[in-house]
């Protein structure tokens, strides 16, 4: 009896996502919780495993489609794992010979009738699909299909894998008459033009339609379209305003400098920035705790744990893997978790629970050159800081110009739960605490 490969629940908040691609085809043999497709949804690509050992006997659902959890995607029957060695042709011939059932016991010769009957099941049910494979349209394109009264089924898909965008259906809706008939243009008659007064500015000429291969349609990854829908929400439901501080690294420079390589010939992994800002983050949230938290309908909520997300550019877009605990580990641990987190995003092997929980973010754009930016929050999280580009500036230091490497920081707030005072003593604590290092190991 074949068995269903379904598509499993894949998180909080997920409902769909897109067959990124089959691993193994129809008509393959397949072992149990041996991988056999790709489901890409909008945080993490996932492989889903076989249920049973037996053969692939129908994809139900072609690479590209959206797929709902529950949704049925293909089948594997397990009775086809019971091939035995004695149903190749000669195998029961000590001769090698195929005899076609004519010699050897009843007992071989009825087994070979079996396996050749399964065989021959399998094969028809891999050519005879009796549900048709879903036309792989995006949600919005099967809601204007309803609206408007298109069938999908005749729209032809623009998008990646030939998926049906919204745009597509709706040329596909209008109406036969509005389209232009094609017929010979008359040649047009010469139009007569005013003088131009002397000084009068040239009339602007019609701006030039794009021809083809000037543009190009792709459809939003799963993941692009659920960080869209994110920001809009973040803008539209909280109150959010940035305050921005600037902080002197000079006293980091000089810590890292004295203590680059016996800090690496200790704990194998180099010390970096991000490890001080998590930490003096810390400080500040535990100082500041409305920072931590969130609003959950008409209550507050304050969280007495400290789960930092780094923002981190993975393989397939912007990720926030979140760093557990961030309060009890050491200098040392939350610079192996972040470079563990950043590789697993990069090889897009981040798990949902890694992505999920976090109670504040850091995003630090000066990686990529960022001078000064705005982040958005994380929804539900009432806080975001944004670490930038560290930049030599002349500063005025004990009535003194000097040249300090200066990074300008900005903190993204709910002002719905965050007052406007505690947002800048928030900013305040981190860049006493990142000018003085000395502080977050002291605690003080």
């Amino acid at each position: 009896m074949p068995s269903s490969i379904k598509v499993p629940a894949l998180g909080e908040s997920i409902t769909e996502a897109i067959i990124a691609n089959w691993l193994q085809p129809v008509g393959a043999r397949v072992e149990v919780d041996q991988p056999l497709v790709e489901l890409e949804t909008d945080k993490v690509t996932v492989e889903i495993p076989s249920p049973v050992a037996g053969i692939i006997t129908r994809h139900a659902a072609e690479k590209g489609a959206t797929v709902h959890v529950g949704d049925v995607i293909g089948e594997v029957d397990e009775s086809g794992s019971n091939n035995p060695e004695g149903s190749k042709p000669g195998a029961n011939d000590p001769n090698g010979t195929d005899t076609g059932g004519l010699t050897g016991s009843p007992a071989s010769n009825t087994q070979k009738e079996e396996t050749a009957a399964k065989q021959d099941a399998v094969k028809q049910a891999a050519k005879q699909d009796a549900s048709p494979i879903p036309t792989p349209a995006v949600p919005s394109a099967r809601a204007e299909a309803a609206r408007s009264g298109v069938d999908l089924d005749s729209v032809e898909g623009t998008g990646r894998g030939g998926r049906i965008l919204k745009e597509d259906v709706q040329r596909a809706a209008q109406p036969a008459q509005a389209q232009p008939a094609k017929q010979s243009p008359a040649p047009p008659a010469p139009a007569q033009q005013a003088p131009r007064a002397p000084g009068a500015a040239l009339p602007a000429k019609p701006a030039a339609a794009a021809t083809p291969g000037q543009e190009e349609i792709v459809a939003m990854s799963p993941l692009r379209r659920r960080v869209a829908e994110r920001l809009v929400q973040a803008q539209t439901n909280a109150a959010i305003l940035t305050t921005f501080n600037e902080v002197d690294m000079t006293n980091i420079y000089k810590l890292r400098a004295a203590y680059k390589q016996s800090f690496v010939d200790k704990h194998g992994v180099k010390l970096g920035f991000m490890s001080f800002f998590v930490k003096a983050a810390v400080s500040a949230l535990k100082a500041f705790p409305a920072v931590n938290g969130e609003i959950r309908g008409d209550n507050i909520v304050y969280k007495h744990f400290w789960d930092i997300g780094v923002a981190v550019g993975g393989g397939k877009g912007l990720v926030v893997p979140v760093v557990r605990g961030a309060d009890a580990l050491s200098f040392a641990e939350v610079e192996k978790e972040i470079g563990r987190l950043g590789t697993r995003a990069r090889d897009n092997k981040l798990t949902l629970d890694e992505l999920s929980g976090g109670t504040f973010t850091i995003s630090n754009g000066g990686v990529y050159g960022s001078m000064l930016s705005t982040p958005i929050l994380n929804p539900p999280q009432s806080g975001i800081l944004g670490l930038h580009n560290i930049v030599e500036r002349p500063v005025a230091i004990n009535g003194a110009v000097e040249i300090r490497p200066i990074m300008y920081l900005a903190l993204s707030y709910d002002h719905r739960l965050v007052d406007g005072r505690e947002a800048v003593q928030f900013l305040v604590h981190i860049k006493d605490r990142i000018e003085a290092p000395e502080r977050l190991m002291l605690e003080v």
